[in-house]
């Protein structure tokens, strides 16, 4: 456990691999209002190669808060070509589905926003709102979102017992957005992600 990131009592490891090792590059949580309540709902851990940071130069020097008011410093980010792997683990026992009806909505609405929505990003989106389960998922099951330099995607369900499924998002737009909701700037679902990653991304950049 050594240097695990604890985000509310969730364990984030300080790095993990996909094809490359990846560091823990920020990290966070998604909460809902519910009856005047700020529930947190899922923890976040956001996973990138070191070498983004060649990628977002014209940024050196910016503070963290100047980096999280700045849409473009994110869009920047999200289009770099690394690996990025966004986990994001249960804290509040939640429908797998209606974290899928979220993603699926606001993907949907940022791609009709910059008319990339057609019949393809149509059919890609349905697979992936599809492949959340109805079922309820209890606390430490997690959600891994996982980005290839290539811009295509995959998406994988872990429960608590670990019984893993997995789909692919071979369409470049769907996966650009499901990326852009966690790390699209002052639009993203998590402002304490976005917030965390400004401030060590300015580090980052500092060095």
């Amino acid at each position: 456990m050594g240097n695990d990131v604890m985000v509310d009592d969730i364990a984030f490891a300080p790095e993990l691999t996909l094809t490359k090792s990846l560091p823990l590059l920020g990290y966070g949580c998604t909460e809902l209002e519910i009856h005047f309540l700020q529930i947190k709902f899922t923890a976040i851990g956001v996973y990138m190669e070191k070498e983004v940071v060649q990628h977002l130069q014209k940024w050196k020097g910016k503070s963290g808060k100047e980096l999280a008011e700045d849409d473009d410093f994110f869009d920047a980010l999200t289009a770099a070509p690394v690996e990025t792997v966004i986990k994001a683990v249960v804290i509040k026992e939640i429908k797998a589905s209606q974290l899928g009806t979220q993603l699926e909505g606001a993907v949907r609405d940022r791609l009709a926003a910059i008319d990339k929505y057609e019949e393809e990003e149509e059919i890609a989106l349905e697979k992936v709102a599809e492949f959340f389960p109805t079922r309820y998922l209890k606390k430490n099951s997690f959600f891994t979102f996982s980005f290839f330099a290539s811009g295509t995607a995959e998406i994988t369900i872990t429960t608590d017992e670990k019984e893993e499924t997995k789909t692919a998002v071979e369409n470049k737009n769907v996966a650009e957005m499901i990326k852009k909701w966690y790390l699209g700037g002052s639009r993203s679902v998590s402002p304490s992600t976005i917030e965390c990653l400004a401030n060590n991304l300015s580090a980052e950049l500092s060095k």
